[in-house]
């Protein structure tokens, strides 16, 4: 018995830790999945709390366009963005989308604006989807990142899915 263990124990070390599947773990692949683009109203500065200072940007529409979904940010999310010091702010950051088919995704994400010595600015975030719909559940499971770009009036990301 105890050697039938430790066969068993040695096909599935060598499985785990095979090349192929070494290599094919550690691969990281992603596709584009859409732009989003969120208009703002004037800042709320809730002012300095005991974790920085407080700015909540409030969403007052905006859209999203891909090659398997399209639709408008609905007027009801915001930033509850956190000023950590005079270069960086995490965001945190609620919305509603709705597909062009009527298909509603709530989603959600926490990310960094970081201004950089030269005046450029790292923006990345992590969005969460969520959603009843059937057609786009996909989205349930999607592991995604967004590079942000700050535009008049809002901002506009680029959102990638992690394949």
């Amino acid at each position: 018995m105890n050697k039938l263990i430790t066969i068993c124990t040695l096909l599935l070390f060598s499985f785990i830790y095979s090349s192929k599947t070494y290599g094919q773990e550690l691969e990281l692949k992603y596709e584009f999945l859409c732009d989003i683009t969120a208009t703002l109203d004037n800042p709320i500065d809730v002012g300095q709390t005991p974790y920085g200072q407080r700015v909540i940007y409030p969403v007052n529409g905006g859209s999203f366009e891909g090659p398997k979904i399209k639709g408008k940010v609905l007027a009801n999310g915001g930033d509850w963005l956190l000023r950590l010091d005079s270069t960086t702010s995490k965001l945190d950051v609620r919305a509603v989308l709705e597909t062009e088919d009527g298909e509603l995704i709530y989603t959600y994400y926490e990310g960094f604006i970081h201004e950089n010595s030269d005046g450029s600015y790292y923006f990345r975030t992590n969005p969460v989807f969520q959603t009843s719909s059937k057609k786009y559940k996909w989205l349930n499971h999607t592991i995604a990142v967004g590079v942000g770009k700050i535009i008049d009036g809002g901002v506009t990301y680029k959102i990638y899915v992690i394949k």
